[in-house]
């Protein structure tokens, strides 16, 4: 019953923007931070971004200004909008459902979308 599938990854140039979105069901979003995280080949996974039922937002330091965080919840959709993108944001993009006391830590997570790539080149 829980899904959470994300949409909008592909290739883009180094300084163009998209948008990657999520649209999630089979629980309460209101008793959860919807978050992005993202993992690059080699690397941890690391949460960038999230949001809580009331709309505050807190992203990690690697994107903070360039990229947004939003949810629509007539629509049960999470979208990100990356802007100016960097070829280090090359990575394989996961919408998840966690925790928002450690809205970062992927132990805390506890539904997960299937990912998306997201592909950045110079």
């Amino acid at each position: 019953q829980v899904q959470l599938v994300e949409s909008g990854g592909g290739s883009e140039q180094a300084g163009g923007s998209l948008r990657l979105s999520c649209g999630f069901s089979g629980f309460t979003d209101s008793k959860y931070c919807m978050a992005w995280f993202r993992q690059a080949p080699g690397k941890l996974r690391e949460g960038i971004a999230a949001i809580d039922s009331d709309g505050n937002a807190a992203y990690a330091d690697s994107v903070k200004g360039r990229f947004t965080i939003s949810k629509d919840n007539a629509k049960n959709t999470l979208y990100l909008q990356m802007n100016s993108l960097k070829v280090d944001d090359t990575a394989m993009y996961y919408c998840a459902a966690v925790s928002c006391y450690a809205w970062s830590v992927v132990e805390d997570v506890n539904y997960w979308g299937q990912g998306t790539q997201v592909t950045v080149s110079s």
